[in-house]
């Protein structure tokens, strides 16, 4: 199929679709041969930029370190499946109960992360990444929503927590929203805009802005600027600098403006930069709710550029799927997520670290603030529901496998 083709097919698709797109299925074309409970990995795929602030005893530079690993991160998070200039894909609408868990090493440093979809309607995604040896470890979940209006805006409702154990610190992490532009041109490429912060315990704030280019094409895309200041300065002067292009260099500066003393230039391109493989179990190993083995027929089928074969296979699972949803409907049942279950009572770390900047929490909009039970985590087996599947009750069949 031509890319004027592929163009004139998703306009067609977005034309058709009102209100919230996230779980609605796109044209086969355009969708990553992964799910959207991988996205998450790009906090953890560099073990070491991971672990960095768990090793750094200044309280400013750990701070300093947060803001590099977040916004270092946020180039594998929004081009899914492509880069500069190749555009990007939607990944799968990942099932209620679908779980990714993986495990990255570069050698200094081991990181592991595990996420559930612990929501369908509203589609909501939760997360939680750990490195044992260094004590640092983060949770996080968000509701996604999709909406067109001449581009695909996509919103994000909750935040991530990073907490380090040797410091007892606490860092309040944004998650950013975007716009998916390129329609024209066939390559998608996605645009952040706006004011984000991180708030550390420890007392300092990071402030990010994003911006891009205009209508006539002026300004840098992808640009980013972000300042380091302590939380109890009402004049906010900035501690550091960072500023380049979130999807390309980041250069780090001492003091309040980019004329400054450059601390580091971080470049993704460096091969020392470069995120590690990550570390799954075999296919045959994995329990039928993780999700490539989940989906592993969606994912041959996308990656041999069969559409044919990719629209059969995601029917498979979105048929089981509401069969089920309307089964427990019928019988009065209420699903339970394995890993995260919504906190009772208040967000006291939240509210004290929110409060810094006007942040609010938006409970209503995300079915409660979503926190891991560590310990199921260490204790998850296979299977992990013994007698159902993603497809419906086990059979003899499905047993095998």
């Amino acid at each position: 199929m031509s890319a004027i083709s592929k163009l004139r097919d998703f306009f067609k698709f977005l034309g058709s679709v009102k209100g919230d797109l996230s779980n609605i299925t796109a044209p086969p074309y355009f969708l990553a041969p992964h799910s959207v409970t991988e996205i998450g990995t790009c906090w953890v795929e560099r073990p070491s930029l991971f672990a960095a602030p768990a090793l750094e005893p200044d309280a400013e530079l750990r701070a300093l370190l947060v803001l590099k690993w977040i916004l270092a991160s946020l180039k594998r998070q929004l081009y899914i499946d492509g880069g500069l200039g190749q555009g990007i894909k939607k990944p799968l609408n990942a099932f209620l109960g679908e779980i990714f868990r993986a495990e990255w090493s570069d050698g200094k440093a081991t990181a592991n992360l595990v996420a559930e979809q612990v929501s369908h309607h509203p589609p909501i995604t939760a997360v939680y990444m750990w490195d044992d040896e260094h004590g640092i470890r983060g949770e996080g979940y968000a509701r996604v929503e999709m909406t067109f209006s001449g581009s695909v805006d996509i919103r994000q409702t909750g935040h991530a927590m990073l907490h380090i154990d040797r410091y007892d610190e606490d860092h309040l992490i944004f998650l950013p929203s975007c716009k998916v532009s390129g329609f024209m041109s066939g390559a998608l490429f996605p645009e952040l805009s706006g004011t984000y912060h991180i708030v550390s315990s420890s007392g300092f704030v990071s402030e990010i802005v994003f911006s891009g280019t205009s209508l006539l094409g002026t300004g840098q895309r992808n640009a980013v600027k972000a300042t380091l200041y302590r939380r109890n300065d009402p004049s906010k002067a900035p501690l550091y600098v960072i500023a380049g292009c979130w999807s390309d260099r980041l250069t780090i500066f001492k003091g309040s403006t980019t004329k400054g003393e450059v601390v580091e230039v971080w470049d993704p391109a460096r091969p020392e930069n470069g995120a590690s493989e990550a570390r799954v179990e075999p296919l045959e190993s994995q329990d039928c709710w993780e999700s490539r083995k989940a989906w592993q027929g969606v994912i041959a089928a996308l990656r041999r550029g069969d559409f044919g074969d990719t629209v059969t296979e995601k029917s498979k699972v979105e048929k089981a799927q509401r069969l089920m949803r309307a089964a427990e409907k019928e019988e009065g049942t209420t699903w339970q997520p394995l890993l995260f279950a919504p906190l009772s009572g208040p967000y006291e770390v939240f509210e004290r670290l929110g409060s810094a900047v006007g942040w609010r929490l938006q409970a209503d909009k995300t079915k409660g603030v979503w926190k891991v039970d560590r310990g199921e985590v260490k204790t998850l087996r296979r299977p992990f529901r013994p007698g159902l599947t993603p497809l419906g009750r086990e059979t003899t069949e499905t047993a095998k496998g």
